[in-house]
């Protein structure tokens, strides 16, 4: 019996926890769901075979010591920060690790040692990061194998809501970690284009975006994410013109949201200790002054920034209405955040999207210029069982039965950008429907 422990049992461990009930008695496999509640981790194993609940606080290191010990490989569906503590548990008790989180420096100071203990510390193995390198680097060495080369790559990933169930003028609703979105974009995004290097500072990234185009769903808006010069290297693309990641939201998204950004209402770096205010006193306390309404006054302060449209949006919200604030001692993006996760709420049977698009421009072998897209479309079943649970958690239970089958040679920290990783999980995925459609323009 080989025995697994996942720790965090939110919203993504869904599509994993199915998988690995659903593959246990052919793998012989065990699984143990550990969550700081039990009732959680009790909730989501319900009626599946297999699988056992555990209460475990990730701050008792003896109690998370003794459950990673119990482990051949552990799962880390923790919010990011806290998987450096699991990483070195499973270091000294020498378990595999899979995390669906971007490489922090703590996690790649753990490389070598990793490495000298035979141990796979696979990270970024969710949806972004995670199926955005599988499926990029499966056209990038493909195209090198043919004895191209690639000039131009963008990759876009949006988790937003289905079409039919949009019933909102922002097109958004949660579909994972509310705070994440409030804060997404707040370092500033570098990547290049045509050679030069750019920066987008957060005052200016919802506002510097493009238009992409997916078939049969139409245009979205898209901004830069982070850090796009990082992945030269891990790309093998360390000489291209112009690379550039980034998010994808419904056209209108991102010019409102700028407004709230503009406002200050994302700062999490201060809080506002006063009972009994209404969202409208907390957006006119960062207005001039001034006899008009509200509105006219956002309108005025925003002045070419935002349109109608935008100032609607943020209207609808409830931002510039008598709501109490319902959070006491509290930072603007907390504040925000309470309103949102009640306005932006997946019902239960609301379908959620996601969408991800890769744009290579390609020289090949006889010096001819095309265009390769990567396109890929998911859609969950209802608000529990979501696209955004099936595309983080498959790629990270697919690649936890690969290692585990000792089908990985490659040691340490690594991401999934091998083609010993991404060929198993991508064709394994393939027969839950996650299929990315190539297209080749000349």
């Amino acid at each position: 019996m080989r025995n697994i422990l996942l720790v965090g049992a939110g919203k993504s461990s869904v599509s994993l926890i199915n998988y690995f009930s659903e593959n246990a008695q052919a793998e012989n496999w065990q699984l143990t769901v550990a969550d700081s509640s039990l009732k959680a981790a009790q909730d989501k194993i319900k009626g599946l075979q297999f699988c056992s609940a555990i209460e475990l606080d990730i701050n008792n290191n003896d109690l998370l010591k003794a459950a990673t010990d119990k482990a051949d490989l552990v799962i880390s569906l923790l919010p990011a920060h806290m998987h450096i503590g699991v990483a070195k548990n499973c270091l000294q008790l020498k378990k595999h690790l899979v995390t669906a989180s971007y490489i922090s420096a703590e996690m790649a100071e753990l490389n070598e040692h990793a490495r000298k203990k035979n141990l796979v510390f696979m990270n970024e193995c969710g949806l972004d990061p995670g199926l955005d390198h599988m499926s990029a680097m499966k056209i990038i060495n493909q195209v090198k194998a043919d004895g191209g080369e690639i000039i131009s790559f963008k990759s876009f990933c949006g988790g937003l809501v289905a079409p039919e169930s949009n019933d909102n003028p922002w097109g958004y609703k949660f579909s994972w970690n509310p705070r994440n979105v409030i804060l997404a974009g707040q370092s500033t995004a570098q990547y290049i284009e045509d050679g030069n290097l750019k920066f987008i500072p957060y005052n200016r990234l919802f506002l510097q975006t493009e238009t992409i185009e997916i078939d049969g769903l139409g245009k979205f808006d898209a901004y830069a994410n982070r850090d796009s010069l990082s992945y030269r290297k891990p790309y093998d693309l360390e000489n291209i013109k112009t690379i550039l990641r980034g998010t994808l939201r419904n056209q209108g998204y991102c010019k409102a949201w700028n407004v709230l950004v503009k406002l200050g209402l994302t700062d999490d770096s201060y809080k506002v200790n006063i009972e009994n205010l209404t969202y409208k006193q907390l957006v006119d306390a960062y207005l001039p002054n001034g006899s008009k309404s509200i509105k006219n006054k956002l309108a005025d302060f925003m002045a070419a920034d935002a349109d109608a449209e935008a100032i609607d949006k943020v209207e609808w919200l409830g931002l510039l209405s008598d709501i109490k604030i319902n959070a006491a001692n509290a930072s603007p993006a907390q504040m925000l955040q309470n309103l949102l996760e009640e306005k932006w709420k997946l019902q239960p049977t609301d379908k959620d999207m996601i969408v991800m698009q890769h744009l290579f421009t390609v020289v090949n072998i006889s010096g001819e210029q095309k265009k390769i897209t990567s396109s890929l479309v998911v859609k969950g079943s209802d608000s529990v069982h979501t696209a955004m649970a099936k595309t983080v958690g498959l790629p990270a239970a697919i690649a936890a039965k690969v290692i585990l089958n000792n089908k990985i040679k490659t040691r340490g920290v690594l991401m999934p950008i091998e083609q010993e990783v991404y060929n198993p999980v991508l064709s394994e995925l393939e027969k839950h429907n996650i299929v990315f459609a190539e297209k080749e323009l000349g």
